[in-house]
Parts: C-alpha cells; structure tokens; sequence
C-alpha cells in the first residue's frame, strides 16, 4: 500500500505530543494535531485506541452517545431502523452550532430545492446562498469490510476535536456532515465474534491463517444472507429501506459508500469505471473528478497509493454508491485494500496493519467533506438545476411521457412494485374511474406514472426495457471476449423492474388526465370479502404473490384448503388452474371472517360462493381437485451453498411468502432421517455438493419415499452427476464447428501450416470449452400450460440468466421440461447477451419436474430467487414447494 517507508509523512506522528497531552496514539492520524481534551477520545470510552480493535455494533453506539453527552450543539444521534437481529440503525449529523440548531429548517430547505415545481428560480437562489451543503458518509454495508465503521468514529472525532486542522471549522461551517457508520450490524458483529474467537496470543497475518478465513456464512451479509449493496432498487430488508427514507429526509449533496476490497490492491476513488449509466446526469460524472483530485492531493502528502476509473462501475443503479445519483446527488464509492483482520500479509511479503486501513477512510472522509465545504453553492445550485432538468426531459420525451400500469388480474403485484417505487420519491396516480390514453381505454385501478417529475432519470433507469452501455465499450467487451480476455462487466446487465415483476406496461406520449389517488409506500391492497357467510365455499384466484401469501398463512392456521389443476367457470366467471378453495363444511364455523382478515392482510382476492355448481370445467371433487398440506419445508445451509442463494431463498419463502423454514446444515441431509420433511432445497453452490452429501443416496431415498427435491441454479450440477443420478439432465458445452482430434506421438504433435491469423486462431480453440459466462442478462421463457407447476404462472416470463450452464431438455418420458427458454429470435428481453449464447439458450429447460418414485426432483437451471427481486418468478417457486408437495404421493 505504501510506496515508501521514507515517504510516510505521516510517520513523524508517532513522536509529536501536544501541548494539551494528546497522545501520540491518539493524534497519530493527523499530523501536529491539537485536540480538544473535553471530547472523548475512543480509548476514554471503550479503553482502546481507533484502529487497534475492530469495535462491535454496541460499542460504535456507546462513542457516538458519548460525542453527543460532549457536544450536543454540534453532534446529534438519529435512529432510523432496526436489522433483523434488533440491532438498532443511527446516523448522526455534524455540524457548527448554528446550522445544527436549524436542521429543522435545512430539511425543509431541502425539500423546496428538490421540487421546482413549489419552488421558482428566484427562491432555489435564496436557499442555494442560505443553505449549508451536505454530504453522507456511509460506512459498512458489507459487514466484513471493516475498517469504515472505525474511520466513521475517528472522522466524527477529529471533526469535533482538532483544534489543528483548520479544515474542520470550515467544513462545520459551510457543511453538514452526515455519517451511518454502520450500515449492517448483523454482519459486523457476526464477523467480529468468529474473528475475536481464532485469536491467539498476536494477531496473525498469514491469510490462511483462521482469522483470515471467515466460515459459512461471512459476514458480507446481513442476518437474511442479503448482499446490502444491491438491495436499493427494490428495498427487501429493513436496512435498505430505513437508510433511503433517511437519505430523502435531508437529500444530502453527496453521498459516498465506504467499503473494502481484496488485501492486495491499494484504495480505489472516483471517478469510476465506464461503463456509466446513461441517466447519470453530465454534471454529476464531471464533479466526480472535484473529489478524485482532491483525494489524490492528500494521498499524495501521506506518500499512499491509489487508483481510479477502473474496476468499478457506475451502471447498475441498485448500489448504495449508484442510487442516491437518481435524487441528484453526486455519488460515489470508495475501496479501500482490506486487513480482513488487524495484520495482513500481501502475496508480496509486504504487510499492513488494521490501522493503516481506517487511516486510509479517514483521509479520503475528510478530503470529501472539505471538496463539499469548498463547492457550497456550486453542488445545492447543480441540485437544484438536476430536478429542473429531469421534469423538463420528462415532458419532452418523445412516445414516453407516461407509465401505465393496466388493471389485471396480477394488480396485487403491481400494488407491491408501486409501493416500492413510492418509496423511492416516485409519484403515482391511480385511477378512480375508467380513462381512455393514447387511443386505449384503462379500467379503474390503473397506475399512472408522469415522467415529467424529479425522479424522471430514476423512473427512465428502473422502469424502461432497457439500459445501453457505450457502444465502444460492447465493442472491446467483444474485442476481449474473443482473445479469451475477461471483460469488464462488474454486474448484473439487466434490472428492468416491470420485467423482473412480470407486469404489463404502456407507455403513452400525453400527460394523462384523470380522476386518482396519489399511492403511497404501502406494498398491499387490503382486500374486502362482501360475502363473509358463505354456504358452500370460498374461492382464491391463484394469480399472483397475494394468493401464495394467503395460501401460506391459512395452512400455518390449520384451515383446510384444496385447488384444482384444471380452469373451471363458476357463475360465469372463469378461475383458472389453481384457484383455491376452502370448503365452509371442511373448516371451522368462523372461515369468513378468517379468510376476510387473510384477504386484508395479504390483499388476496377472497370470493364466496353458495353453490359448488359449474358452469364447465371439472367439479370441486373430481381427480382434477387435490388438497394442499401443510408442507414441512427445510434448505440445505452451510458449505457448499451459496450463501447468497441460500440466504435470498430463505428470504423469499419465509417473509415474502410467510412460511416457515428449517436450516439444515448441509452435511446432515447425508445420513439424517429426512422423514419428516416433505421438500428439501438445494441452493446454489459455490462449491460441489459430493463434498458434503457424498452420492445423495439418502435424498435420493428420500425423494422415492415422496419427497420433493428442488435445485436452484448451480445446484442442478450435483443431481445431473453420473454417480448422484437424480436428475437425468446434461449440461452442454459450447457449440463450435467440430475439429479433428491431433494426436501426439513420442510426446509430438503433427505439423500444420497457418495461411492466416484465423487459422492459428481455429487451431488454438480449445474443444468441449463451456459457453462463456453471462453476467446477468433478462431472457424470455415460455411455459408448458398442461402441468401442474406453471398453473397460475403467466404464458411468458421475464427469467434472470446468468452463468455458462446451459442443459439440454430432458427427455419426455423421464421428466417435463415445464419452463423453457423461448427460441433465439423471441430470448432476449433485456440486458447484454452475447451472440452465440443466445443461440445455444433457445428452447433449453429453465424449470425442469421429473417423477422419482412417490416424489419429485424439480431443478431450476438458473437462479429464481436472485436478491428476491424476480418477482414474476415467485407463483412458479411457490408451486415447486406447495403444489409439488401436494402432488407428490408418500404413505401418510
């Protein structure tokens, strides 16, 4: 990290003692620093000094109460949620006395500046010369990216203390810093502990020593296993959720998210790699590089490496340092070579301590809060101008200025995805009455969103079909690509929300005028059931994440409940394949007022009906009806299992769909009694199940007996194994144009003659190579509509491909390929897929259900519970799980 031992300015702390008895400790991350002796230091209150121990969550709180109890008029602490584990979520706000007296006062501020539509040109002029800037400082978002969580104290220290950095009384002057300094408690602390637990008499820096080598599952995560850094366009966990209301609270200027990369790099600033997306604004990427020159200026003094524009990127709008960028701040990321512990060891032989990191997050905290300080007007003006801009590019779209949303069938979906962009700032109207737009008439119940408002680039960037990188970009991605060299795509090419939800959308070139209600951040519709007194039975549409949701906690209840695999019409109206139906004779006297409450809870649509006659289709008690158990559900959890994908998985089905679920650490599902399990999931694998479950004799058991085996993803490799045998699938290897075999003899190959560069190319291919890794790209899969796991589920999904496993169908009478992937001229939905990949995908298994004795192994070839944002996938999981178990046949 360092380029010189000599070139360490910072060295000659170790020996300076102030006038005042600050240690050299203490002062040893500011040069000559003078500090303030009635605030308390980290040593005063947790009896070390910053950046000698990794501080846990309860502690990082006691220091920052102890600022406040110093210095009230300059340091106030905010709760702003709880992690999933209790822990409770703070940022504080920094400031001089007089701006932190008025922050009341900021906020609403900063509320007129974020719309110009309340506020004119002359009165933004008189905020923008009136108003403090403000920047977030947020550290700690994967839990073992350590040392931010530290560098927060110590920036909240020095900001209040030094009395010899002249930029601190300017920055609380100009300024109002902000600072979370823990973004995911659950997963620092889980770290801490299993560290704190391998210690010896010293630390250790060998990084293959224990301290460096964290078990299942580490702490990157939070308590559901979610990576935090993705979770801002949809807002699944309470972290996520609370840190975004707060950050709409004040709108600060610039936000930056403090994270650690791998111990053999240095620190990482913006400005940040290409690709950026389209939406960010021209002034926000230019002010990037405010920031990067004056980070490099101080790491310059320190003698500290560094690099920028490389590496990480600015396209996927769902990180920390990407989503704040949609409200018009500038954002960024910073990384900085991680200890992973208190002393690394680089594959160099050099080595760095604990401190030297949250030294590092120090200097580049300060160095932003002094480029906010010394550009006031200039960021609270750009501000201002970024929703000025927006709404003006949203009137003037061309065929887009509306969103809308029509009434179906599917509205409870469409219900969540609005209450999760509400959330976000966005405004929607729903329609109170029919309408008519762009020459197509809407039902009541519509969703209409205006591009023409602040959030128009964020609604352009979640919502549209599609985001383009720079073409020079795809063209050296491809240039790269076809030397064998990897390319630069950081993540995920694809996040179009309407896509991954599955939802209809128009989109229409007027402003729409119509009779609606403004929606707010609730993700339910309670739904009212007129007939509570129903004489024969209560009906479910079985059509979207509402119905699944009743389902679920109806049978955690005990209420009786059966569905149908064939469509009927009842009354005249049609229900399609898995309606379900609650028999008034099968359950208890008060199932009306049951259901009506499941049905407000939930927003499932609950019908009841007086008479068991229909119209067509098959009767309530044919072979067509099955009834639905309550099915004791477990997931494979520890090594091999992608945490990941074990975690989001458990994620989805316990608090999306409400049931519950029961962690089996891996190794157990060889040799325990799986007897009382009726479905067992096997999440992705960063690793390879036979380590842990050997050949599967005892699932394979298990599955005859009646179980219902399922594999996400990578998972499916294990049960196609020749000596695992569970699935009859094969993964292909890429298509190529077949080569002779060249033998070698007496350690010689034959002799070959180029005449060109493409022949030595041809000649250099290897042969059975695996399709090139997709990074993440929307497809388009069709379904088979005569079986029973796709009943309910859309003609056409929207699935998340990523990866190079690509099989080849299953054969009809072994399984049913029941979701595959549409032909190469219909694949593509969005996203970035390369050519070749998109021919071989076309018409290949997505969702694979083979019979196995009394039960069934159903493999999903890709992953369908990807950070739990798929949503359009969720009624086909739940028919894996539920559905599967009812149709599966053990001795009951």
């Amino acid at each position: 990290m360092f380029k010189s031992t000599k070139r360490l300015f910072l060295a000659a702390v170790l020996t300076v003692v102030t006038a005042l008895g600050v240690t050299a400790d203490q002062n040893r991350y500011w040069p000559n620093a003078d500090y303030d002796p009635s605030i308390p230091t980290v040593k005063s209150v947790l009896g070390y000094n910053s950046g000698d121990k990794i501080t846990l969550h309860g502690d990082m709180q006691s220091y920052f109460s102890a600022l406040e109890a110093a210095a009230p008029n300059r340091l106030k602490v905010f709760e702003y949620g709880t992690s999933w584990e209790g822990r409770k979520l703070i940022y504080v706000a920094i400031s001089s006395p007089e701006n932190l007296a008025k922050l009341d006062t900021f906020e609403e501020g900063m509320q007129a500046l974020a719309d110009p539509r309340k506020t004119d040109a002359a009165a933004a002029k008189a905020l923008v010369a009136d108003l403090p800037a403000s920047i977030w400082l947020a550290y700690s978002v994967h839990g073992n990216e350590i040392s931010s969580t530290d560098a927060a104290m110590q920036t909240a220290y020095h900001l209040l203390a030094s009395r010899g950095d002249k930029r601190s009384a300017e920055i609380l002057s100009n300024t109002i810093v902000f600072i979370n300094p823990l973004q995911n408690p659950d997963g620092r602390d889980r770290f801490i502990t299993r560290f704190r637990s391998t210690m010896g008499l010293e630390a250790d820096s060998d990084r293959i020593s224990a301290e460096h080598n964290e078990p299942w599952p580490s702490g990157r995560t939070n308590h559901y296993l979610f990576d935090l850094n993705r979770d801002w366009i949809t807002l699944s966990q309470p972290e996520t959720q609370g840190h975004v209301a707060a950050l709409q609270k004040y709108y600060p200027l610039v936000f930056v998210d403090v994270h650690e990369m791998g111990g053999d790099s240095s620190y990482y600033f913006a400005p940040e790699a290409i690709p950026f997306n389209p939406h960010i604004a021209q002034h926000q990427r230019d002010s990037l590089f405010i920031f990067g020159k004056n980070n490099a200026k101080w790491f310059d003094k320190f003698g500290l490496d560094y690099f920028t524009r490389d590496v990480f990127d600015a396209f996927y709008p769902g990180y920390g340092a990407s989503w704040p960028s949609y409200y018009g701040a500038v954002s960024m990321t910073y990384e900085q070579a991680s200890s992973r512990g208190l002393k690394y060891r680089r594959m160099d032989g050099t080595e760095f301590d604990y401190f030297s990191t949250v030294r590092n997050h120090f200097i580049t905290s300060m160095a932003t809060a002094e480029s906010v300080s010394q550009n006031r007007e200039t960021f609270l003006s750009n501000f201002y101008d970024y929703q000025v801009t927006a709404i003006e590019e949203g009137r003037k779209e061309k065929g887009k200025r509306s969103y809308i949303f029509p009434a179906k069938t599917d509205t409870a979906d469409a219900r969540k995805l609005m209450g999760i962009l509400a959330a976000q700032g966005v405004e929607i109207t729903r329609a109170n009455e029919g309408f008519k737009a762009c020459g197509t008439n809407y039902d009541a119940g519509a969703f209409i969103i205006d591009s023409a408002q602040p959030r128009k680039r964020l609604l352009r960037s979640v919502l549209d079909p599609q985001v383009d990188m720079e073409d020079f970009f795809l063209e050296e991605t491809e240039r790269k690509r076809r030397k064998n060299i990897s390319h630069d795509i950081y993540d995920v090419t694809a996040w179009s929300l309407t896509k991954m939800f599955n939802l209809d959308v128009a989109m229409c070139g007027n402003s729409v005028a119509v009779n609606g209600t403004p929606v707010s951040s609730d993700r339910v519709d309670p739904f009212t059931v007129e007939n509570t007194n129903a004489t024969v039975a209560y009906l479910v549409p079985w059509t979207d994440g509402a119905s699944s949701r009743l389902m679920a906690q109806a049978l955690r209840r005990g209420l009786t409940v059966k569905s149908n695999d064939q469509q009927f019409v009842q009354n005249g109206r049609t229900f399609g394949r898995g309606t379900l139906i609650f028999d008034v004779a099968d359950n208890a006297e008060d199932l009306g007022q049951t259901l009506a409450a499941l049905a407000k809870e939930t927003g499932a649509e609950v019908l009841g009906i007086d008479s068991s006659w229909i119209d067509s289709g098959m009767d309530f008690g044919s072979r067509a009806v099955f009834p639905v158990l309550a099915p004791k559900v477990a997931i494979a959890w520890d090594e091999p299992t992608s945490q990941l994908s074990a975690g989001n998985t458990r994620f989805v089905i316990e608090r999306q769909i409400g049931y519950p679920v029961t962690a089996i650490r891996t190794p157990m599902l060889a040799r325990a009694d799986l007897s009382r399990y009726d479905v067992i999931i096997l999440p992705s694998s960063w690793g390879n199940y036979a380590s842990a479950l050997g050949d599967a004799k005892n699932l394979s058991d298990w599955v005859k007996k009646g179980g219902v085996l399922i594999a996400n993803g990578s998972a499916t490799r294990f049960l196609t194994d020749e000596k695992v045998g569970l699935l009859a699938l094969k993964r292909e290897a890429q298509i190529k144009e077949a080569k002779d075999p060249v033998k070698a003899e007496n350690g010689l190959v034959p002799g070959q003659a180029f005449t060109s560069l493409e022949d030595m190319k041809k000649a250099t291919e290897p042969a059975n190579e695996r399709p090139d890794s997709v990074p993440g790209v929307l497809t388009h899969a069709a379904i088979d509509q005569d079986h029973w796991i796709t009943a309910g589920v859309k003609d056409t999904l929207n699935v998340l491909y990523a990866g190079r496993d690509i099989y080849a169908p299953i054969e009809l009478n072994t399984g049913t390929n029941a979701v595959y992937f549409k032909g190469a001229d219909e694949l593509f939905s969005s996203g970035y897929l390369w050519d070749e990949v998109k021919t071989q995908l076309a018409y290949k298994p997505f969702t694979v259900v083979q019979p196995s004795g009394r039960g069934f192994v159903i493999a999903f070839t890709s992953e369908p519970t990807t950070r739990a944002y798929l949503d359009g996938l969720k009624l086909l999981y739940a028919n894996a799980i539920f559905r599967g178990a009812a149709h599966a046949t053990p001795t009951r």
